[in-house]
Formats: structure tokens, C-alpha cells, sequence
């Protein structure tokens, strides 16, 4: 259940606003923005949109996806329950006129259903009560034959059990963390992004450049990110108290419960991101 009834956590909100107003990723080159983008959209299907395309960034946060999908489509919906972090988006898409900003939780957006040419919400829905409800409410937008992107936290099923072992063991820090007063929050955050992200990263990448594989390497999806970055996420992950993990099977499964057909997964970090289509039936 939510804090607050509905399928939202109003801590998690505010969590999410403050976050975004710390990090609203103005400090980041637009080099090391595309290269984060790209790996989630890499699957998306750009060919299957109509001239114009109309769709939503559900869970917008600070706009840094829609700022990349404004250009190559005919008007965007930006999505967020958190005012503070639409306040952030505003600023980030000042420049984007095809930028709409809606303050409402998932399970209200004002959009009329079977109304969208698509849709996609990137590391959002994990953070909410029911993820398979919200993932239903975005499904609903879309018009039949649209497609839908989807990045949900992985449950570590393509790992080995040693790596299982140490996200088990990073968990019982962040259920602690996550509930300390905010400001401490941040500050642990800050201090595990120094003595744990940055080293661990750094060696990934040193260890890379010497011929080996780091796939399995704890923290190795960071080795190419600044600093800030890790901050951010490490501000994330062990900041938000509200966070499920899914399979890959789990996933499809609530996409296709969903509504979703020739569902495709990408087969590179970050896991999982999946896209469907709405089902014409």
C-alpha cells in the first residue's frame, strides 16, 4: 500500500523532487547525456511513428530523456507527480516547444486513453506500489499498434550468485539509509558514491583496458561516467525507500498482462529495458 492511498508513495515524491533539484543535470556534457540515453533507446522503434508523433515521458524527472525525443517527434508529454522535479524539466526543455508539462501521478495522468502514437517511462515504475497497475494506466494512452519503452530495475537473473550475494548485503544498507532524515540520506549517498562507486568503477575500467571482462564486475556500468553521475544515482538507489526488482520473465509477463504484443528486450546494460506494442485487439 501507498503512503497516502492510490498507488503512489508521497515520500518517494518528495524524495524524487529534492533528488532532481540536486542534480538537475546541468552539470553533465550533452556528450555523456547521449551516451546514456542511447542504450535505452536503442531498442525503441522510431520507424513505427507516424509524422508528428504525440506520446509521454511518464516519470520525467528532469526532462534529460524527453530532451533527446522533443526533436524527433511533434509533441512530447512530460510527466511527473513531483512538482518540484517538472520545475527542473521546465528549465531543461525551455527550448523545447513541442514540450508539454503535466503534474499528476501515474495512475491520473489526464490523458485520454487510446489517445498516444507512444510512450515510454525509463527507471519510474519500480518505485511505485504496483508496478503492473501503472504499467496497465501508460498502456491504456497508447493508441492500438503503438509502442511502449520500459526500463525497470533487474532482479539480478543474469548474474552469478556471488553478485546476488553483494546487492543482497548493499540492500540491508539501504533499507536503513533510506529511512534516516533526508539530509543524512544525502550525505551517506555522497559518501558511498566516493569510497564505493567511484573506486569500484575506476577499477572496472582499468581492468577493462587491460583485456578483461568486467560484465560481471560490481559497479563496471559506471567505469565511462563522471563522478556526478554516481552521485546522482548513489543518491538514488540508496536514498528512495520504495524500490521492487523484477525479472525478465516477470516483466514480460506484466507487459503482456498489460496489453503489450511483439515485446523485444535489449540484451545490453542497463537491465531490463524492453519495448512493446499495444495490441490492435
Amino acid at each position: 500500500m501507498s503512503a497516502t492511498g492510490g498507488n503512489i508513495d508521497e515520500q518517494v515524491v518528495r524524495g524524487f523532487g529534492d533528488e532532481w533539484t540536486r542534480f538537475d543535470q546541468s552539470a553533465l556534457s550533452d556528450a555523456e547525456l547521449r551516451a546514456m540515453y542511447d542504450p535505452y533507446f536503442a531498442i525503441f522503434s522510431w520507424d513505427a511513428l507516424p509524422h508528428d508523433a504525440a506520446g509521454f515521458d511518464a516519470g520525467c524527472g528532469t526532462g534529460r530523456w524527453a530532451r533527446f525525443v522533443a526533436p524527433r517527434v511533434g509533441r512530447i508529454l512530460c510527466v511527473d507527480a513531483s512538482e518540484d522535479a517538472l520545475n527542473v524539466a521546465r528549465r531543461n526543455l525551455a527550448s523545447s516547444r513541442n514540450a508539454e508539462f503535466v503534474h499528476a501521478p501515474i495512475e491520473r495522468m489526464p490523458i485520454a486513453d487510446a489517445s498516444l502514437d507512444f510512450g515510454y517511462s525509463l527507471g519510474v515504475l519500480h518505485h511505485l506500489p504496483d508496478t503492473a497497475a501503472a504499467i496497465r494506466t501508460c498502456v491504456a494512452k497508447l493508441k492500438p499498434g503503438a509502442p511502449f519503452l520500459i526500463y525497470l530495475y533487474y532482479a539480478f537473473d543474469n548474474r552469478p550468485l556471488w553478485f546476488k550475494a553483494i546487492w543482497r548485503a548493499s540492500e540491508l544498507i539501504r533499507t536503513t539509509v533510506s529511512r534516516l532524515p533526508h539530509a543524512l540520506r544525502y550525505a551517506i549517498s555522497q559518501l558511498l558514491a566516493a569510497v564505493v562507486y567511484w573506486p569500484l568503477a575506476r577499477l572496472a575500467r582499468r581492468l577493462e583496458r587491460a583485456g578483461k571482462n568486467v560484465a560481471n564486475f560490481p559497479l563496471a556500468y559506471y567505469r565511462d561516467r563522471s563522478f556526478y553521475v554516481m552521485r546522482n544515482d548513489a543518491l538514488d538507489r540508496f536514498g528512495t525507500k520504495l524500490e521492487q526488482r523484477f525479472t525478465r520473465a516477470q516483466i514480460e509477463r506484466m507487459l503482456r498482462d498489460a496489453g503489450l504484443e511483439r515485446i523485444r528486450f535489449s540484451d545490453a546494460a542497463p537491465y531490463w529495458c524492453a519495448v512493446g506494442f499495444r495490441g490492435v485487439s
